[in-house]
């Protein structure tokens, strides 16, 4: 068990049955439009007249499903540019250069060294080395918090690397303490890493890209910059910042700098089971986990690494119920505090203890307590 959730192998397939694999299975059939398309047809065969309520239903439901995959589809074509007829060029990885902050641990990790796997030069950004054997990870010693640090190793990695063609704002770090025991420097850290390292990486690297008029900039959010909880207020706020940050971002792109080919894309995902957030507790009854399972660092590389494959902006919100954080805020108050009570948000960092990312004056790890990787 791990936060309260098996992540193990071996368990039953029920305790990997959630409401994102339901809506996977209902995508590809109840929500398809292929998939609906044959439904009429089938119950014409059946010998049904066209005029009969199985047929018109079915058919009206197939319209309806119709426009919204259209609606949606076409919302991210208008979004990039993209043509109704053609899409991107094929994609050349081989020519990209991948910054990544936060690159030692945890999603930056794997990211890295998955692409690295795709011959992909990366350069990581960390306080800490990188532990890999791929020798196409470039690691830079670099604390991302402080813009002296940053722009010196910017033009080491030009004049060595190259002008990196994507950057992946991934560094974070989270304290879990109550609004009054954070200390000056648990918030400066907090902010630093979350959020003002975002804006040195793009004052250092962005340029190259507005030259050149293409690139794609990931930013890494989280489910909790879009509300509020107990014992995070520093880095709900953090991540809140970045959210705007990366809309602000997405229209200066577009009408300052014309250069809407830079593709931008945020990632908001819930609970990851990485280092960060080993110490988090749950609640542990199976309809919450139904709800709002916690997801491999895995699932979140994926969606990335396709978000970049998919050449447009976009938002990726993993997992499934992170969809509905920003329609909480609409609820009347009592259904809103009733769901903040069922997610057991204000107390899930009540017996937290700060792993990753300590400083030297917070100390050593507590006795019995080891990183786990993620």
């Amino acid at each position: 068990m791990e936060n309260g959730r098996s992540n193990t192998d071996g368990s039953p397939i029920f305790d990997n049955l959630d409401i994102d694999l339901i809506m996977k299975v209902l995508a590809n059939t109840a929500f398809s439009p292929f998939f609906i398309f044959f439904m009429p047809i089938f119950y014409y065969f059946q010998g049904f007249q066209l005029d009969h309520p199985k047929i018109v239903y079915s058919s009206i439901y197939w319209i309806f499903i119709s426009l919204f995959w259209f609606v949606k589809w076409y919302s991210k074509l208008y979004r990039n540019q993209g043509s109704l007829l053609f899409g991107p060029s094929a994609f050349d990885w081989s020519e990209e250069i991948v910054i990544i902050t936060g690159g030692s641990s945890g999603i930056g990790e794997l990211l890295a060294n998955t692409l690295a796997v795709r011959n992909v030069a990366v350069v990581v950004l960390d306080i800490k080395p990188i532990e890999t054997e791929n020798y196409n990870i470039a690691y830079y010693e670099c604390d991302v918090s402080k813009w002296e640090e940053v722009e010196a190793v910017s033009k080491k990695v030009i004049d060595e690397i190259g002008e990196p063609t994507m950057i992946v704002n991934n560094a974070g770090v989270v304290q879990g303490k109550l609004i009054l025991d954070l200390l000056p420097e648990d918030i400066n850290q907090t902010f630093g890493a979350n959020t003002l390292s975002h804006f040195w990486v793009l004052k250092a690297f962005l340029p190259g890209m507005l030259k050149r008029k293409t690139g794609h900039i990931v930013t890494m959010s989280s489910s909790m910059g879009m509300t509020g909880v107990a014992q995070m207020s520093d880095y709900c706020a953090s991540k809140a910042a970045v959210i705007a940050m990366h809309e602000s971002l997405r229209y200066e792109l577009d009408n300052r700098y014309n250069c809407p080919k830079i593709r931008t894309t945020l990632v908001c995902p819930g609970h990851v089971l990485t280092p960060m957030f080993q110490t988090v507790t749950f609640p542990t009854f199976s309809f919450f986990k139904f709800l709002a399972p916690s997801v491999q660092p895995v699932q979140v590389v994926k969606r990335i690494i396709a978000a970049l494959d998919d050449q447009h902006s976009q938002t990726v919100y993993i997992p499934f119920f992170v969809h509905f954080i920003p329609f909480t805020q609409q609820l009347p108050s009592f259904l809103r505090d009733f769901v903040q009570w069922v997610s057991g948000a204000d107390y899930a960092m009540e017996s937290f203890v700060k792993v990753s990312g300590r400083r030297s004056d917070e100390g050593p790890l507590p006795a019995g307590l080891e990183v786990k990787t993620a």
